[in-house]
């Protein structure tokens, strides 16, 4: 079941990127100064790589343990919460009505994304035999 859920965020953050880069590319570009657009790319970008991160941890590892587990969860929120507050705080600013709240959770979702990379080194170290 961990398995499907992993692959489903996948094509959803992967799709969502697509969408987002496309509406940020043209219909944003209108709207936001650079650095409003340099800020909503960088969510785009973090979002994709996510994407294929959690397409990989899908189709290649077992997802049998609470290590791995955690791990899916990990990326799945923090990239959630790292991404969509960018979008949140570039939309918001750009109405002239910037929801501030929405800014530490940008590096909350940032700190969630690391902690999934560090239970990845974490996996390899111990189940990928390399030690």
């Amino acid at each position: 079941m961990i398995k499907e859920f992993t692959l489903v965020f996948a094509a959803l953050y992967g799709g969502l990127a697509i969408i987002f880069g496309a509406f940020g590319a043209h219909a944003l570009k209108k709207i936001f100064n650079q650095e409003q657009l340099t800020s909503f790319e960088t969510g785009v970008k973090y979002q994709m790589y996510h994407a294929i991160v959690l397409l990989i941890i899908g189709v290649q590892f077992p997802l049998v343990n609470t290590l791995e587990v955690f791990m899916v969860w990990l990326f799945i929120l923090g990239t959630f919460l790292f991404s969509f507050s960018i979008y949140g705080l570039c939309i918001t600013s750009a109405k002239g009505n910037k929801i501030k709240a929405l800014g530490p959770i940008t590096p909350l979702g940032g700190l969630l994304l690391v902690a999934g990379w560090g239970c990845m080194l974490i996996y390899f170290l111990s189940y990928g035999k390399l030690l």
